[in-house]
């Protein structure tokens, strides 16, 4: 009985630990898509207030299309996110009760041995039988080992209780931590409940600004190619700047102006190498703001096949939202086209970034920045009610994806 019950007791605790180790695991994903769902929450709440609190009426059908497209992608994500919680806490409540039921059995087992052993030893009348044991040894040594094994068999017995009250106790928690988490799952389970009603209007309102767009289509379609047109000889206009730039860095330098990198002193190779050493982790270029469109080629939310490209990232922002720079540098160019989207380049060593669509600026070419500094403001698109800054990175005359280098952009 003694080996049995000892084989039992690793058993228990070999399979405490593997299971342990399988809740610990679901455990960390269960903190990762926490953390997801609240940022997803939280950035429905900035689409809210900086898209849709009190603007309809200054806003342009094609703007609120996009805008409602941008939160209903959002609200999209945030019930797939809280729908992987609640399936990934099936799976735990699956699984603590699996454990708990197996935990009951193990314990059963453990509190009839020892009873069995308490037992056993009352009626073999337990310090009678040592005294006689010890008594009947042949000589001192043997004396000595049977009394060091008395010991031990009182010291497991010892043991044994302290394992089942523990136990005890971790059975109890674990059905304290079920009811948890099944409290949890409803709580996830009415919140999509409810973020589905919220989605179905919304999916009716998109319908029905659709239909007003198709009676016009070829109107927006074509307001939609012209912005895009403008978008894209502003990205040319900095592009040459930028080769200008790396012409002239080449030529102080004494090397060739066909050179399609910058040429660097030792002082701009520092200042380069700490940006480099920041991404990921640059601050955002406003305060607050949401991401309407991404670097890349993006579909028209109007059009499909009509495809938007864009050279950096769309912020939308506040009216009047002050622009920062994402670093220290020096302006490199102040661009005042006739259309009115205007832009700062800061030069970073061979890298630079630009901020679109401006209304003010609060710097000069050739002045020194520092990181968050205020350079400008966002303009408000008086057609489209949209406070949007375009923001992009170039390393040298390369167009980068802003979103590996802004932090948690």
């Amino acid at each position: 009985m003694h080996y049995k019950t000892r084989y039992l007791t690793f058993i228990f605790f070999s399979l405490f630990a593997l299971s342990h180790f399988g809740v610990h695991a679901q455990t960390k994903r269960q903190l990762q898509l926490e953390e997801r769902r609240r940022e997803l929450q939280q950035e429905i709440r900035q689409i809210t207030n900086l898209l849709f609190a009190g603007k309809k009426e200054e806003k342009s059908v094609v703007s609120l299309v996009e805008d409602l497209n941008y939160k209903i992608s959002v609200r999209k994500n945030l019930m797939r996110i809280t729908n992987q919680q609640a399936n990934l806490l099936t799976r735990e409540i699956n699984s603590n009760q699996s454990e708990i039921s197996k935990r009951r059995d193990r314990l059963k087992v453990l509190k009839d041995d020892y009873g069995n052993m308490i037992v056993k030893s009352y009626k073999n009348r337990a310090n009678q039988n040592k005294l006689m044991f010890l008594l009947s040894s042949s000589n001192f040594q043997q004396a000595y080992r049977r009394l060091q094994y008395i010991k031990q068999y009182a010291d497991y017995q010892k043991e044994q209780a302290t394992i089942i009250k523990e136990e005890t106790e971790k059975l109890k928690q674990l059905n304290q931590d079920l009811l948890v988490q099944k409290k949890e799952k409803q709580k996830l389970v009415a919140e999509n409940k409810a973020a589905k009603s919220i989605l179905d209007k919304e999916l009716k309102a998109q319908e029905t600004l659709i239909n007003s767009i198709q009676k016009n289509l070829s109107k927006f379609t074509a307001q939609i190619k012209l912005k895009q047109k403008e978008s894209e000889k502003l990205d040319r206009e900095i592009q040459k700047l930028i080769r200008e730039a790396i012409a002239a860095s080449n030529r102080k330098a004494g090397k060739s102006t066909k050179r399609a990198t910058f040429s660097l002193t030792p002082e701009q190779k520092l200042l380069a190498a700490n940006f480099t050493s920041n991404k990921g982790k640059l601050p955002w270029p406003v305060a607050s703001g949401v991401v309407k469109m991404r670097y890349g080629t993006n579909p028209s939310p109007i059009d499909p096949t009509i495809k938007i490209k864009s050279n950096g990232v769309r912020i939308a922002t506040n009216k009047g939202e002050q622009v920062r720079a994402v670093f220290e540098g020096t302006v490199q160019g102040i661009m005042t086209p006739k259309n009115g989207n205007n832009a700062i380049m800061i030069r970073h060593g061979n890298y630079i970034t630009v901020y679109k669509n401006l209304s003010k600026f609060y710097v000069n070419k050739g002045d020194k920045v520092s990181t968050k500094q205020v350079i400008g403001e966002v303009i408000t698109n008086k057609s489209s009610g949209d406070s949007i800054l375009s923001f992009g990175i170039y390393k040298d005359s390369s167009i980068q994806n802003p979103s590996h280098w802004i932090y948690r952009l």
